[in-house]
């Protein structure tokens, strides 16, 4: 069956002998382990970990519903987890939900399905698996995630201070869990002991400062500076960022640029706009984003936006864009930031 958020969360924490199977997939893998890591907790701290792969799930298809079935080596509790996996699994998943007995609970993590997998459509047509895909949170949602993600090191922050690490890590969870802890190390914080950090902090020891920052790549793009956009696609590629990560941090610039412009045709100088924002921006980011705010207008911005929807879109699609593609997409929003100097 398919779940919603508070279903699986739910049955996580208090796994049932109805359910045999979690199939945990969608393109953020990082919040399907953490999503994972609710019914390790659940299970104990003393429980056995079984550790599988799709691929020996193919060669014995049997072995996920034996395992299910078998009792933990020291007599306590025991789950299964199956890790990476997609369709060379379908066969041993559909055997685990028609064995005559269940017993240890199984968690399959998998990337983003299509809508054809075999395993997905096993997990959301049986009553006794549960079916739950996890994206990249955005917005106000990705704010969220840092705030209560931050309460777990023992560290509080104002939702603007919030904002700032879930733009600069794109959402992504392992990228934010690292900062976190970064940040609970240099101000000595733990959840006994709570700090409370800012902007200082960020610029100090933040992603900022680390190869994981996509500030500059927004920067280079919303300016109109291709050499800047091509050091930051090489260096970021280096680290394994690329594609939607890329597009989204960009899209939230033109984003936020289409708002104050809208502002701004309305009549208000850039200056007054800019004021408004108050703390929502961080004063450092003021000046590049006043600059920008003065060169686009909103039909360009509205364009760029579209374009970059549209690129989302087609990289999520089956045989889509590649990296290569979203790269091309960013150049030629950069070029129009160029063009629009003179």
């Amino acid at each position: 069956m398919k779940a919603n958020k508070p279903q699986i969360e739910k049955a996580m924490r208090a796994p049932s002998a109805e359910t045999r199977l979690f199939l945990l997939f969608g393109p953020d893998e990082a919040g399907s382990r953490a999503l994972g890591r609710l019914l390790a907790s659940a299970m104990g701290q003393g429980a056995e970990r079984v550790d599988l792969s799709g691929p020996e799930l193919k060669s014995d298809p049997a072995r996920l519903a034996d395992e299910a079935a078998s009792l933990s080596l020291f007599g306590g509790a025991r789950y299964i987890w199956v890790e990476p996996a997609g369709d060379e699994a379908a066969e041993a998943a559909q055997a685990l939900l028609d064995a005559s007995t269940g017993g240890n609970p199984v968690i399959i993590v998998a990337g983003a399905l299509k809508a054809g997998s075999r395993l997905l459509k096993l997990a959301l047509a049986a009553p006794n698996a549960m079916a739950f895909a996890s994206y990249v949170p955005e917005g106000r949602d990705a704010d969220k995630l840092v705030i209560e993600m931050a309460r777990e090191e023992g560290l509080a922050m104002r939702p603007d201070v919030a904002r700032k690490i879930a733009d600069a890590t794109a959402g992504n969870r392992g990228i934010i869990a690292q900062e976190l802890a970064k940040f609970a190390a240099f101000t000595d914080a733990a959840p006994d002991r709570p700090r409370q950090i800012d902007h200082d902090v960020l610029d100090a020891v933040g992603a900022r400062s680390d190869e994981g920052d996509l500030s500059r790549l927004v920067d280079s793009v919303s300016s109109g500076d291709p050499s800047a956009l091509q050091a930051e696609l090489v260096r970021l590629g280096s680290e394994g960022i690329e594609g939607i990560p890329l597009i989204r941090a960009v899209l939230r610039r033109l984003t936020l640029l289409s708002k104050l412009r809208a502002e701004v045709e309305r009549g208000n100088s850039v200056d007054t706009v800019m004021a408004s924002q108050g703390k929502s921006l961080f004063w450092k980011e003021k000046p590049v984003v006043s600059q920008q705010l003065s060169r686009w207008r909103s039909d360009l911005l509205g364009k760029a936006v579209a374009r970059l929807l549209e690129a989302e879109r087609q990289v999520k699609a089956p045989g889509g864009l590649g990296a290569a593609a979203v790269d091309e997409e960013l150049f030629a929003i950069c070029r129009q930031a160029g063009r629009l100097r003179a």
